[in-house]
């Protein structure tokens, strides 16, 4: 199955939920937000979203750091 992450082409060979994606990627859910086709999920539907055919995932890392005032 093919789905575009982060603007990318990817080949999945498994049906697979949002945490199963991040799981795979080494992602921590924790330290992500994930859209899929222009729709932000909260944290709760990971385990229950399941990628379809040319689905459009965005995953964005939060990171911390930057300068003191």
């Amino acid at each position: 199955m093919k789905v575009f992450i982060n603007g990318k082409p990817d080949e999945l060979d498994e049906v697979m939920t949002i945490a199963r994606l991040l799981e795979r990627r080494k992602a921590r859910p924790e330290i992500v937000s994930v859209e899929v086709n222009d729709r932000i999920l909260q944290r709760e539907e990971y385990a229950k979203t399941i990628l379809r055919e040319g689905d459009a995932v965005e995953i964005v890392f939060f990171m911390g750091g930057g300068r003191e005032a």
